[in-house]
């Protein structure tokens, strides 16, 4: 594997694979010194072109614990605000010394456009509404470690699904590996083609609630449209919004996950929020096991070390 940009192709095989590797970084991550010396040598570039908090932190953080330098760019001080192009951007950087680039990135396809232009490994950080392969990664390992397997288990994912990258993601990872999914949301915020996409649809959340053994709440997407949809956040509330009353009626040993940020009050109430049986937090620490396990493959490291 050169790149890891999708979880559209990959087979069962391969996901169990980065999840098993996964496990074994959360052990290196339980240890007294959390670090382990396997890519001491290389470095690894975080281009975040957009926005990030766990992500970007996430990466740079595997990347210290796997002995790795790192090197960071901002989009607001660098030679793009003077005209330079993309291109010449990521040449440059690469140029400096990187062996491996973590992209992330407004335009659908631009980590695969990349990719193409380097001789280095392109790690998808999220390109548009389009993938974000490592988030599926990172609850795909939550999942598995709360039920053992995700085979058979009903996950239903609630909210701007057309508009999220990470839904995309979730959803072929999830059904890959043996789940349920089935999308809630209203028909203007499903994906165009839904029928695509391995998974059931609803437009009541109320309809399936009871059936499902993981909710996993997306927020609406307003830079990119979603909250058109609806006249008032409190008519999102209503229909799509884990409140306390949905939260009791759900199985008594059912989870709760959420990508953050988290719009407290609006997808997610504050006591769904806190409760011990959202997994919030779980999948915030499990991002840096799964991206040391997409880093160590990528780079080829030692596994003696």
């Amino acid at each position: 594997m050169n790149h890891f940009l999708t979880t559209e192709d990959l087979p069962r095989d391969d996901l169990e694979s980065f999840l098993d590797e996964a496990d074994e970084f959360v052990d290196v991550l339980s240890r007294p010194i959390p670090k382990v010396p396997a890519l001491r040598g290389k470095t690894v570039a975080t281009m975040f072109f957009e926005p990030s908090t766990r992500t970007k932190l996430s990466f740079e953080k595997a990347a210290k614990a796997l002995s790795a330098d790192t090197m960071s760019f901002s989009p607001s001080t660098s030679s793009l605000s003077k005209g330079e192009s993309l291109k010449d951007t990521v040449l440059t950087i690469r140029a400096m010394g990187a062996d491996l680039m973590v992209v992330r990135h407004k335009a659908t396809g631009a980590p695969w456009r990349i990719a193409e232009w380097l001789d280095i490994p392109i790690v998808n950080g999220g390109d548009g509404a389009h993938q974000h392969p490592t988030q599926a990664l990172l609850d795909s390992l939550t999942l598995r470690q709360h039920f053992g397997s995700l085979d058979g288990v009903r996950i239903g994912l609630v909210g701007d699904i057309r508009h999220s990258r990470v839904a995309r993601s979730d959803i072929f990872a999830f059904a890959t590996l043996g789940a349920e999914v089935t999308m809630v949301a209203p028909r203007t915020l499903l994906p165009v083609e839904s029928t695509d996409w391995p998974a059931a649809a609803s437009e009541d959340f109320d309809d399936v609630l009871q059936e499902l053994d993981a909710v996993y709440l997306l927020r609406v997407q307003a830079e990119r449209g979603g909250a058109s949809v609806f006249p008032s956040l409190q008519e999102y509330v209503n229909r799509y919004g884990l409140t306390r009353e949905r939260f009791r009626r759900l199985k008594p040993d059912a989870v709760v996950l959420h990508p953050g940020p988290m719009n407290r009050g609006v997808e997610i109430a504050d006591e769904v929020a806190d409760s011990d049986r959202a997994l919030v937090l779980n999948q915030v620490s499990n991002g840096v096991a799964v991206r040391m396990a997409v880093l160590f493959r990528l780079l080829g490291g030692d596994r003696d070390a």
